[in-house]
């Protein structure tokens, strides 16, 4: 049972490319809270647990290798308590995530412009952090395949409409016992990790002459296998962990300061299966520069 926020600068879901030889780094702070959760279908709150609360700091980068072709990378630090009951919560490194996002198709007309994006990545936990310990856990302690794409079309005026998609193959957790039980005992310390779906759908725009993006998203997690949580049990990291959620984005450049930006987000999850209902909101800032196309007008191609 998990909390479940994705802080937005540059990244694999949207349709944004660094310019060749542009670098965009970001940092962002997400405040995230939810007093009820599901287990299973069954949505209930949790005396031992009240109100849990996760807090995360996020440093990321985003550089233009060509026009066509950018690498990402993140790490997010996580700190995560509840203000009922007696376990204690825990603080560290999650999980290091770097994607590769390319240009396929990039059509444009006098009026609009229609992309394909393909995108792969990897993330793996990045500390020694407890991933048998939910809903407190910083992360379920397995490495993640990401293949996907995102598709979007955008009218030249400034408003788009985004779609995207990935399959995600997801490694084993290792846990520190020798036996726990799903649907059945098992004697080991491997866990087998559920592969997983995620999508969105995003409507947006640019206004003041591309100053200020802002966005509308409906997204969402799908489990391909896994197990409920029991009755008056605790999270596992192998639950079937599903949900939908929407959430509003803002990000603004300073026209004064090329290159500067601040970054706005609120999401909340909507449905769910062994997940917490959790409130995010997010602030951070953004900064764009050339590192080996310095004399270029720091800019992103969208």
């Amino acid at each position: 049972m998990f909390s479940i926020n994705e802080a937005k600068a540059q990244l694999p879901t949207d349709a944004i490319m660094m310019a060749n030889g542009q670098l965009c780094v970001a940092a962002t702070y997400t405040h995230d809270t939810w007093d009820e959760y599901w287990e299973g279908t069954l949505k209930r709150v949790n005396g031992n647990i009240g109100t849990l609360t996760r807090q995360t700091i996020s440093p990321m980068f985003a550089l233009g290798l060509t026009e066509r072709i950018n690498v990402m990378a993140m790490l997010p630090w996580m700190s995560t308590e509840a203000s009922g009951g007696q376990l204690k919560g825990v603080s560290g490194f999650q999980d290091f995530g770097i994607w590769i996002k390319a240009t396929a198709i990039k059509g444009q007309t006098e009026n609009s412009g229609f992309t394909v994006h393909p995108v792969v990545g990897v993330t793996f936990p990045a500390s020694n952090y407890l991933e048998d310990y939910a809903p407190f856990s910083l992360g379920t302690g397995a490495a993640n395949l990401s293949l996907g794409g995102v598709v979007q079309y955008k009218l030249a005026g400034g408003p788009y409409i985004r779609g995207n998609a990935a399959y995600n193959v997801r490694g084993n957790a290792k846990i520190e016992r020798d036996y726990y039980y799903t649907t059945h005992g098992v004697y080991s310390d491997e866990v087998g990790m559920p592969n997983a779906v995620n999508y969105g759908a995003t409507i947006g725009t640019w206004l003041f002459k591309n100053a200020l993006q802002i966005e509308a998203t409906y997204d969402g997690l799908n489990s391909l296998d896994g197990f409920d949580i029991r009755r008056q049990d605790a999270g596992f990291p192998s639950n079937e962990m599903d949900f939908t959620r929407v959430g509003g984005f803002a990000h603004y450049h300073f026209p004064s300061i090329p290159g500067l930006g601040v970054i706005a987000q609120y999401t909340t999850v909507l449905t769910g299966r062994n997940v917490g209902q959790s409130t995010a909101i997010t602030g951070g800032i953004s900064y764009i520069f050339g590192v080996w196309n310095k004399a270029e007008t720091p800019k992103t191609i969208n």
